[in-house]
This record gives C-alpha cells, sequence and structure tokens, in this order.
C-alpha cells in the first residue's frame, strides 16, 4: 500500500547551518508518527518543509505518493495535508464562528464569500459548529471572541480549524504547549481518537503523551535522525538516552 507520507533524504540549509540531515521516513495510512528531539533539533523545519512552507535544499517529499517536493502549500492541502503551529495564529478578535469559517472558505476555495454575511449562514455555521463539537467544544462558544478564550481552549480550537475539511495527513507542531493537565488529557483524547483514521506527524515535548499515543517515533539530533521504533524500542535505545530522554526514560 501507498505510505500516506514518504520522506527521502531531506535537507535544509540555512547559510553554514545544516537544520535538516538526509531526513528519511515514511508514514503507513493512519499511522500516529512522534517526531522528538531536543530544542533546535530541526523539528519545526522538517514540518515546515513538509508541509511546502520551506523549500528543502535537496530530497523529496510524497503525499500518498505523489512528489510535491517543490509544489506550494495549498496544492499540498489539496491532497489532505494540514498542519497546525506551534504558536497560535488564531485572528483574536473574531469570533470562534468566524475563525472556524475562514478556514472552512479556504478550504472549500469560495472566497468570494468573504463579502457576504457569513453569521447569517445557516450552512455554514452548521459546519463550524461541527467541527467544534469534534474536539469536544460545545456550539455555545462559537460567538465567543478568541481573545477571551483560555490557551488551553485557543490550542483546541487551532486543531479543529486544522481538521477543517478531514485531512488524511495532518502535522501538529507541539499541540500541548502551554497547556494545563487537564487539557493535556483532553487533547490526549482528541488524538488518540485519530489513530487509525487519520494519519498524524505529531511533534511533541510532553514524553507522556508522545509515548501514550504514538505507533512509532523518529529521534532527531542536530536536525539528523538518530533513531526510529516503537515507544519501547525508543525507550530501551542508548543513543536515545545519552542525547535526549535520560537516564530517567
Amino acid at each position: 500500500m501507498t505510505p500516506a507520507l514518504q520522506v527521502n533524504r531531506l535537507n535544509k540549509y540555512f547559510g553554514g547551518l545544516h537544520a535538516t540531515r538526509d531526513v528519511s521516513m515514511t508514514l503507513p495510512r493512519g499511522e500516529l508518527h512522534a517526531v522528538i528531539g531536543p530544542n533546535g533539533a530541526g523539528k519545526t523545519t522538517l514540518i515546515s518543509q513538509l508541509f511546502g512552507e520551506l523549500r528543502p535544499s535537496s530530497g523529496q517529499v510524497l503525499i500518498e505518493g505523489r512528489d510535491v517536493t517543490h509544489r506550494p502549500t495549498h496544492e499540498r492541502a489539496g491532497l489532505g495535508m494540514a498542519r497546525s503551529f506551534q504558536i497560535t495564529t488564531l485572528v483574536r478578535d473574531l469570533t470562534v464562528a468566524e475563525n472556524v469559517i475562514l478556514a472552512l472558505l479556504a478550504r472549500q476555495g469560495h472566497a468570494g464569500r468573504f463579502w457576504r454575511r457569513v453569521d447569517r449562514n445557516a450552512g455554514l455555521q452548521a459546519d463550524a459548529a461541527g467541527a467544534l463539537a469534534r474536539i469536544g467544544m460545545p456550539a455555545t462558544q462559537l460567538g465567543r471572541r478568541v481573545s477571551d478564550l483560555s490557551h488551553g481552549e485557543q490550542r483546541m480550537l487551532e486543531l479543529a480549524i486544522a481538521m477543517v475539511g478531514d485531512p488524511t495527513l495532518i502535522l501538529l507542531d507541539e499541540p500541548m504547549a502551554g497547556l494545563g493537565s487537564e487539557e493535556s488529557r483532553a487533547m490526549t483524547r482528541f488524538l488518540a481518537q485519530l489513530k487509525g483514521k487519520t494519519t498524524v506527524l505529531l511533534v511533541e515535548h510532553d514524553m507522556e503523551a508522545v509515548f501514550e499515543l504514538a505507533d512509532r517515533l523518529t529521534v532527531l539530533v542536530r536536525g539528523e535522525v538518530v533513531a526510529v521504533g516503537t515507544p519501547a524500542q525508543i525507550r530501551d535505545d542508548e543513543r536515545v538516552r545519552d542525547a535526549y530522554l535520560g537516564e530517567d526514560a
């Protein structure tokens, strides 16, 4: 079966900095694959190359067997790829519904609708409510201004927006950053529901969540893959212990 995502010897240089070094990985459909590593390991740079925001210096990216290495972001989105960001990218002065509807319109390619009153469009409102329901956020939140949401609520909203259009492959860049313990558990429960249905590439520093969720992990250190394996294999890998997890692993 054709993998959902295939990465072949991906390299990225920023001047003299070699940010990703011959990174290769294969994600079968429905796998939740975590990428871990210390700060500065190249994890966000890798995601940005996969989503088309950074052009690789060399290497290859394939989605469902199609070479998208030099294709723009919107074409990758058209093939079912979506992503969330490490730093919140919501429009804080708009409501929850308006943020979700902006994503819906962008996904559907109906830019002309921006000139109409979206708050009177029952179909878009229903779709926005459905997106929230998927992450466990009640429809009563639709009218709230994003700036009034807690940090955890904003992170969940970002995930709802990333899931608009039912992507088949989603890249998540530290979705649990800054969340409290209960919020992290809610996020973990949601991501667990995606396993087997949506292919997920997860970059995350919460090791408890990572080892609970991941089918397999890739460990990056200084831009290079030092280990790939199941959670048990990664815990037992001496190179990973020395480079990242420490003896407490």
